[in-house]
């Protein structure tokens, strides 16, 4: 049951696609609702648990801790952080009572589960102009069922897209490009995308390709495509302010960009220097900006990544000249501990200052509206754009598209990365933490950096993040200008790398089925143990082991030097140990706590009862992966499945022969349609 309750006028988001009848607010159950300080109170049990909030830090559990719903170009996710790129106001409380809250509104939202009090949940909004869905049902998964219904059908990547991607900051030429190609042709190692960063672009400018280092992209695009290499562009927020620059001139002469109170276009400093920012909650704007990526499709380009759009802001022009007469206050002066500090803040207010996002408005259904009333729409809108755009320019086909900042809304659209993580253990735990809380908010595309994207990887860090990876929707390696590199030619167990690889190619068939139903079923790809297993209290507890799709559990090792860990198994399972597709052993586990050895060059899959692995041999592409002939792994003396298959690439999702019946009993497969 979902039931909606209005406060004051709200500014429409556009998250929600179901038509809920309005309930009277004094009917408003659960909370008590203090309307002067704008919040909710609840009073928790010791034993409540509170799930959701998508992208943020700490573990599945959200309880204990203060988040702030505020899109964020923040690269330090520590844990003592409150807010990250995303702004995911859906929360689940698992306890006496049992229902979803979803907050729609676009400003900040502070979540104070447990952090001031510990058994006091409180939610804090800057006014009181949103619409709150109160979301019941009998289980965890039901009440997660009924938001995804709520908000609309998540995002349908092509299949391609599930292949391995390489990315780094930055692949300056065609020629940097052809070689990585080739070393993972050379070397056996399956590869479908090659990333584009910044530098691709003419001087960081927004749908312009730089000439010297790319000639001729069209045809460069089209010798990868014969390769079944798929090139990915990024694209960012901000678009540079230089006469002759036909986006600037054409945003300039319609008046498509971002204003300040008295008019004027709002300056702002991102990586080409001084930008505008494209009004992406205007509709013409959005729509302008979203036809210009028909620069690059049709030049054969079919993948994009959305980027640098909370917006990030180096600095606004009037804060910068600010600083910089401040700044000869400190001129000759001897800096002790007070004027240091103070010289060193005064500099760093500069990017992301508060004031700046106040100091800028959009215009929206014919209502001028700051920004920072509706900060967190930005990066949904700029993804929006290109996704609608998409519909109108290529209907027929499925173009990769994915973003850094998000609200929900936006996962009807694209999917997301989760930023520009470190190369620490602590983030491949985070990782492992984040992926059930975004498939609960309809981000089920997604992944992380692999590897990290700051800092220096180890190769033992790099074995076992991929092995984590392989079972992500997106996987893809990234990694920053300045830090050691992480391609896989830099590291001595290539041998291992290319046998998880092909296990993620193995596994293809089963990753991409699950995550298909997922979406159309509006389900969850990645889960707690606990949403599956409701009753058991272990398993609730249990934070770094997931459900993955219906039929299998993963436990990823993610601690430097670890050569195994402990698991719970909530029921008795088939253990696979992998070193290959072609290397595999099984032991029967009992219900309960195992210590399990896991070495560099394996993983360790655990199928359930009753239930059907589909595999595939492998490939070096997804154009080479067979999902017709395909092998089973079961467990059990009956077990069945429900196979998803497409072609990968069109819209006609659900056909009757898209779905297979795969049947094991008597020591016999039986598969039908």
């Amino acid at each position: 049951m979902i039931r909606k309750y209005v406060f004051g006028k709200m500014i429409e988001t556009e998250a929600v696609v179901l038509q809920i009848q309005d309930e009277q607010l004094s009917q408003f159950p659960f909370f008590s609702t203090d309307e002067k300080s704008f919040s909710l109170k609840l009073e928790m049990s010791d034993n409540d648990k509170v799930y959701g909030l998508g992208e943020a830090v700490r573990g599945i559990n959200k309880r204990g801790w203060l988040y702030k719903s505020k899109c964020s170009d923040d690269p330090s996710h520590t844990e003592d952080k409150n807010s990250l790129y995303g702004a995911h106001n859906f929360i689940l409380l698992d306890g006496e009572v049992k229902f979803g809250l979803f907050i729609d509104y676009p400003g900040m939202i502070t979540f104070d589960v447990g952090y001031s009090s510990y058994r006091e949940l409180k939610i804090t909004l800057e006014d009181f102009n949103c619409e709150i869905y109160v979301i019941e049902g009998e289980s965890k998964l039901q009440i997660v069922k009924e938001f995804r219904r709520l908000i609309g059908t998540s995002y349908i990547a092509p299949r391609w897209a599930f292949g391995y991607g390489q990315s780094r900051w930055s692949y300056m030429n065609a020629d940097e490009v052809r070689a990585i190609v080739s070393f993972h042709k050379e070397n056996q190692l399956p590869l479908d995308s090659v990333y584009l960063d910044i530098d691709y672009m003419e001087r960081y400018k927004d749908f312009t390709i730089n000439q010297d280092a790319f000639p001729d992209f069209q045809e460069f695009v089209h010798e990868m495509k014969e390769q079944n290499i798929h090139l990915i562009p990024i694209i960012d927020a901000g678009v540079k302010i230089e006469d002759g620059y036909d986006i600037y001139e054409e945003g300039i002469r319609h008046d498509y960009f971002c204003k300040k109170e008295n008019g004027e276009p709002f300056v702002a400093g991102v990586w080409p220097g001084r930008v505008h920012f494209p009004d992406m909650l205007h509709k013409d704007a959005r729509k302008w900006f979203g036809r210009s990526y028909h620069f690059l499709l049709e030049k054969g380009i079919d993948g994009f990544w959305n980027d640098m759009n909370e917006p990030a802001i180096f600095y606004s022009e009037e804060r910068l000249q600010q600083v910089f007469l401040q700044i000869q206050n400190y001129s000759n002066q001897n800096l002790d501990i007070q004027s240091f500090f103070s010289f060193k803040n005064l500099v760093e207010t500069i990017n992301n200052n508060p004031e700046d996002y106040k100091a800028f408005f959009h215009e929206m259904n014919g209502e001028r509206i700051r920004h920072d009333q509706v900060h967190n729409l930005y990066g949904y809108m700029m993804t929006r754009a290109a996704g609608e755009a998409f519909l109108e320019l290529q209907p027929e086909k499925r173009i990769l598209l994915f973003s850094r900042a998000s609200y929900i809304g936006m996962h009807r659209y694209g999917g997301i990365w989760t930023g520009d993580n470190m190369s620490w253990w602590s983030h491949l735990k985070l990782n492992i933490q984040m992926m059930p809380s975004l498939n609960m908010c309809g981000f089920l595309y997604s992944g992380a950096d692999i590897g990290g994207f700051g800092g220096n990887v180890t190769e033992d860090l790099m074995l076992r993040w991929l092995a984590f990876g392989i079972f992500t929707p997106l996987l893809r390696n990234h990694s920053a200008m300045g830090t050691r590199k992480q391609e896989l030619s830099e590291f001595e167990k290539l041998p291992v790398f290319r046998n998880l690889l092909q296990i993620r190619y193995g596994l293809l068939p089963y990753i991409y089925s699950e995550y298909m139903k997922s979406v159309l079923n509006h389900e969850m790809y990645m889960l707690p143990l606990s949403f599956v297993y409701e009753h058991d209290e272990r398993a609730a507890q249990v934070e770094d082991q997931l459900m993955i799709g219906e039929s299998i559990m993963i436990a990823p090792v993610y601690e430097q030097n670890a050569r195994g860990r402990y698991v719970y198994l909530p029921e008795t399972m088939k253990l696979i140990r992998m070193k290959s597709l072609l290397d595999k052993q099984y032991q029967v586990l009992e219900q309960g706590v195992h210590y399990l050895e896991c070495e560099l060059d394996e993983i360790l899959i655990f199928l359930r009862p009753g239930k059907i692995l589909p595999l595939s041999k492998g490939g070096m592409n997804m154009e080479e992966v067979d999902f017709n002939d395909l092998s089973f792994e079961v467990f059990g003396d009956r077990a069945y499945y429900k196979l998803y298959q497409d072609d990968g690439i069109s819209k006609q999702y659900q056909a009757k022969e898209e779905w297979k019946n795969i049947v094991y009993e008597n020591a016999v497969i039986i598969t039908e349609k």
